[in-house]
């Protein structure tokens, strides 16, 4: 017998991991929403990077002096090379720093599931250029999957933006799609650098640096965070710690934790499940209702996911 016949036809961990990530980053979007009007968008991103950042070194530091110790069987501390520093310092930079404040200003202007919509355009852009630079190929279930989901995800938003209700903006400008677009990318350029140092650097630590890294460079807004804290309500001040702790300090993790057992390309598409569940989570927890051709485009959607997992 070989080893591809007494491999698992499939990874629970990874799909564990993958699911987690998916969810939490989709609650994301309504919690960006839901905290919008008491935090601007510097200081949003900072309040949740600073968060995530002492919630994530807080487990590095403990389990690094578990495994010093040797009551852990985890990976050290490894110490980067200055190609991975780079690759490091461009995932903090751009998918931690300029994605998130993009993101926050975005959704200040586009309704959540248009803003979610348009973000999977990076998730393309992470399979092209996995097969182009990282050698992954282009796999054909994988293209499938990819525009089929990516048409589930156009009806999702566009069904959105035109949809009216009490809660939903749908005022969308230039300037919004603009910024949902530059969080498509800074998205696409962080994946694409978190890959290959996930090779030889521990997940969590590559997280955890990556995070205070994009702390750093949100920072400025230190004055005006404190300014909305200040003034922000008990509820608000509970969303921007959610968001620091599950979108940002588990989510990450577990996205990391994935990547090293998946394809770049692969894993990518599996966020075109985040806008059929953004709208669900909206839907209960803002009193969104969907229309009913949304509800279609996130069948579409996972239907796309699950076909671009096929072998």
């Amino acid at each position: 017998m070989t080893d591809l016949d007494t491999r698992p036809a499939v990874d629970w961990l990874a799909l564990g991991a993958v699911t987690i990530t998916v969810v939490s980053w989709a609650s994301a979007f309504v919690a960006i929403r839901g905290v919008g009007e008491s935090f601007g968008a510097g200081p949003l991103a900072l309040g949740r990077l600073l968060i995530g950042s002492f919630a994530l070194g807080a487990i590095v530091l403990v389990q690094n002096l578990r495994s010093f110790r040797g009551l852990h069987s985890g990976r050290r501390w490894v110490k980067p090379n200055r190609t991975q520093w780079l690759q490091i310092i461009s995932i903090g930079v751009f998918w931690f720093g300029i994605y998130n404040v993009a993101l926050n200003a975005a959704e200040q202007r586009v309704d959540a599931g248009t803003t979610s919509m348009i973000i999977q355009i990076g998730p393309i852009l992470v399979a092209l250029f996995a097969g182009l630079l990282l050698g992954e190929g282009f796999p054909r279930w994988l293209v499938i999957g990819a525009g089929i989901a990516f048409a589930g995800a156009v009806m999702v938003g566009v069904v959105t933006a035109v949809t009216t209700t009490s809660t939903t903006k749908t005022d969308a400008d230039f300037l919004g799609i603009a910024l949902c677009l530059v969080s498509a990318v800074t998205y696409a350029i962080g994946v694409l650098s978190q890959k290959p140092v996930l090779r030889t650097i521990p997940g969590l630590q590559v997280t955890w640096m990556a995070c205070t890294i994009g702390m750093v460079c949100t920072l400025p807004f230190a004055p005006a965070l404190l300014d909305d804290l200040g003034a922000a309500s008990a509820g608000a001040t509970g969303g921007l710690i959610y968001l620091g702790l599950v979108p940002t300090a588990l989510a990450f993790s577990t996205w990391a934790y994935a990547l090293t057992r998946m394809n770049a390309g692969k894993l990518g598409i599996t966020t075109y499940a985040v806008p059929p569940i953004t709208i669900t989570l909206a839907w209960l927890l803002l009193g969104e209702v969907p229309h009913v051709l949304a509800v279609v485009g996130g069948v579409i959607c996972l239907v796309g996911v699950g076909l671009s997992r096929k072998r």
